[in-house]
């Protein structure tokens, strides 16, 4: 389910609709302008229980708001308002997508991206459930994105749209470094391109026609180490 940071950027986009909203309507002239403003601040802010109320139905999917775009269209009676939100969906073990949608208002914008990060999850393998299996590179852009496998007890060391990424995917312990755009959406799909290149020992070994443990047993490691390790490797 959603927690409560999702709630609060929800608060706070209901919040930005509202004031667009009365924006709008105040320098609008005759009934359109009136009705978008009014429109705007009373589905801002009268959105909030029925959020709630539907993440309490929700199917265990996280769901967190990364980032909402606020542009103005200048017209013959005032500014139409129109809003562009990032979502990034996950269930915490292992699936995790991102999706954008457009709309005049902020709830209608987030449920479009919502609905979109849904549709394109990927499964990306995790080992003993809490890292990944191996470093990795990720490029998009101007954007470029490194993640790196860390033992237990680090904590997710990344910020901004990495991190909601890692906690909608379910990593624990995991260390990021992001050089180039700070631009969301290119941090997100440079983060999605390296999760992508993740692999697991055991897709490896059924690619090579090989057993865990012999992937594994080299190195200087011993059968029975090896035998060990590849039992305990679940994805």
């Amino acid at each position: 389910m959603a927690d409560e940071n999702t709630i609060e950027a929800a608060d706070v986009a209901g919040d930005i609709a509202g004031e667009a909203g009365e924006t709008q309507g105040r320098r609008g002239r005759g009934r359109g302008g009136n009705r978008d403003g009014g429109e705007g601040r009373g589905r801002g802010r009268g959105n909030r229980d029925d959020r709630r109320g539907k993440q309490e139905e929700d199917d265990g999917i996280i769901e967190k708001l990364v980032h909402i775009n606020r542009v103005s269209k200048t017209v013959k009676g005032g500014k139409r308002f129109g809003f562009a939100a990032l979502v990034v969906v996950g269930d915490g073990q292992g699936r995790v997508g991102f999706g954008h949608g457009k709309a005049r208002e902020v709830p209608e914008a987030i449920t479009k991206a919502t609905a979109a990060a849904r549709k394109k999850m990927i499964r990306v393998p995790l080992k003993e459930g809490r890292t990944l299996h191996h470093d990795g590179n990720g490029r998009f852009g101007a954007g470029k994105v490194t993640v790196r496998s860390a033992p237990p007890g680090t904590g997710i060391i990344a910020g901004g749209p990495m991190r909601a990424v890692f906690e909608s995917l379910g990593v624990a312990d995991v260390v990021t470094k992001s050089v180039g755009t700070s631009n969301p959406y290119n941090m997100i799909r440079a983060t999605f391109a390296a999760l992508s290149e993740q692999t697991s020992p055991k897709s490896v070994a059924q690619r090579r026609g090989k057993k865990v443990a012999d992937l594994l047993g080299r190195g200087g490691v011993s059968a029975a180490e090896a035998e060990a390790e590849a039992a305990a490797i679940v994805e």
